[in-house]
């Protein structure tokens, strides 16, 4: 009987151990606002769906902020790249190494509607770093009121 509670206790505390390291380890995933507000969220299994973010004049002094969450752990060398249809890079953002995860990085929209050419208004825009350096396609930015662009 004594054998049978000891077994039962050791199993109870390895899975309260499991289950804490796995509430503070986190996902990977990452969020995208525009002006505070959130416009995209991708964890999990969800996380290579892809969606378009429509940016025009309208939002030019707004600010679009990314937080890449990888497992908990910090991100290093993190960039946020902005690439044309033909994925040459059009616009990059470095920012600096951070102590804690999650870290927020911003980017003008006035910076990101500056790269608008004739005939092409879609870009993708990627986070890459230490922990991903092949990168991560966000999103599509579609720049100006191209709703066809969208679908």
């Amino acid at each position: 009987m004594k054998s049978m509670m000891s077994k039962t206790m050791l199993l109870i505390a390895i899975s309260a151990t499991l289950l804490s390291v796995a509430a503070t380890s986190g996902g990977e995933g990452f969020e995208i606002s525009l002006n505070n507000k959130m416009m995209i969220q991708r964890f999990g299994g969800d996380i290579n769906a892809t969606n378009s973010l429509q940016l025009n004049q309208s939002l030019s002094g707004g600010q679009l902020t990314i937080k890449y969450h990888h497992c908990g752990r910090v991100g290093k060398n993190r960039i946020v790249t902005l690439k044309d249809s033909r994925d040459k890079i059009v616009k990059e953002w470095r920012y600096a190494d951070v102590a804690t995860p999650v870290a927020a990085m911003t980017c003008n929209v006035k910076d990101i509607l500056s790269v608008k050419k004739a005939g092409n208004n879609v870009f993708k825009l990627y986070y890459s770093s230490s922990e991903l350096p092949n990168g991560r396609l966000l999103t599509n930015v579609v720049l100006g009121n191209n709703v066809a662009a969208l679908r």
